[in-house]
């Protein structure tokens, strides 16, 4: 091998020979991208249809630690970035992937980092096709910053939109909710936490097509990151104009942390996930989403947690358990920094 280093220095990143030899060994030799050239050419069958319609993301992900169970940085770049096409009914097809690598990072974790990458990437149905690499002095960021883009097609007669959202329309989540906030949480090891639980961090383009073939009436869907669903709902509730009533004890929660969250005085609503959407659907396509969401790895926990409704538009209420009713308000800051 002509990378001998064990550790990245200013000199992968300048130019030479150096920075060769790190990308050829480190990215390009496990992501395998079409040609060798400053731009990917890409062809796609699906461009040629009437109608179609190209959609394109892009996303940095800075999350610390940048190895925590269930993942990694470049899992959640991968995921978060297809989660991104598919919740607005586009197919990924492509991405673009760019690094900003401290001094003094590890390889063998860029590696690891760059083999979780292309395994995601394989099993999502998407090719990564170019990017870039740069270093930078040992302070100026924290291990690893990730930037990807994303590119799908959006096939004819595909519309997806808050502003299609109506009063009676069921309100469904994939799975359970919360574990990749807890997580993060845990894996830092600042309050010397011990957990079982896992990210739930996946690619949900193919649980996406299942659902939209499922529920072609499908009205919109969010992927519910940083924020957590509240931010999800609220944003939903705002562009539609109508409002949202979920039930607390349809809240696919686990206890751990439910329990978590009592400890730190934090919200599990507001915790961040990475493999979890909202999708809102015509009530009389609710069973048939949940049962195509459940065929699915990644949706096996599917469940229905509220609905929309003509009062209190563009606001978002839950149903306690209790019996009583509380205002879901969209959040203000960030319960947890650097989580995705």
């Amino acid at each position: 091998m002509a990378l001998r280093d064990s550790h990245v220095t200013l000199a992968h990143g300048g130019g030479g020979q150096a920075m060769r030899d790190l990308i050829a060994e480190v990215f390009t030799g496990i992501f395998r991208p079409p040609g060798m050239e400053d731009q990917a050419r890409l062809t796609e069958a699906a461009l040629a249809e009437p109608g179609a319609r190209l959609a394109l993301t892009t996303d940095s992900f800075v999350v610390t630690p940048l190895e925590f169970p269930g993942g990694d940085i470049g899992k959640l770049a991968v995921c978060g970035t297809v989660n991104d096409l598919a919740v607005g009914g586009a197919r990924p097809l492509w991405l673009s992937a760019a690094f900003i690598i401290e001094e003094g990072t590890e390889v063998a974790l860029l590696r690891r980092i760059v083999a979780t990458m292309a395994a995601e990437a394989e099993a999502a149905g998407v090719r990564i096709v170019t990017g870039d690499t740069k270093v930078v002095e040992r302070g100026a960021a924290d291990g690893v910053f990730v930037t990807t883009t994303g590119v799908g097609v959006i096939p004819p007669g595909r519309e997806l939109s808050a502003s299609a959202i109506r009063a009676g329309d069921a309100v469904l989540v994939n799975g359970v909710l919360g574990d990749h906030g807890a997580t993060i949480l845990a894996a830092r090891g600042d309050l010397a936490l011990e957990t079982d639980i896992r990210s739930d961090c996946a690619a949900l383009g193919h649980m996406m097509e299942a659902v939209l073939g499922a529920a072609p009436g499908a009205r919109a869907a969010r992927d519910a990151t940083r924020g957590g669903i509240a931010s999800v709902l609220n944003e939903l509730a705002e562009a539609s104009g109508v409002g949202i009533v979920i039930e607390e004890s349809a809240l696919p929660l686990r206890p751990e942390v439910v329990g978590l969250c009592e400890i730190l005085g934090l919200d599990p609503l507001y915790l961040a996930n990475e493999g979890r959407l909202v999708l809102v659907v015509p009530q009389a396509e609710a069973e048939a989403a949940l049962a195509a969401m459940r065929a699915r790895p990644e949706g096996e926990g599917a469940v229905m947690i509220g609905r929309a409704v003509a009062d209190h538009p563009g606001q978002v209420r839950m149903t306690t358990s209790f019996g009583g009713s509380r205002i879901v308000d969209m959040l203000i800051g960030e319960q947890l920094p650097r989580i995705c």
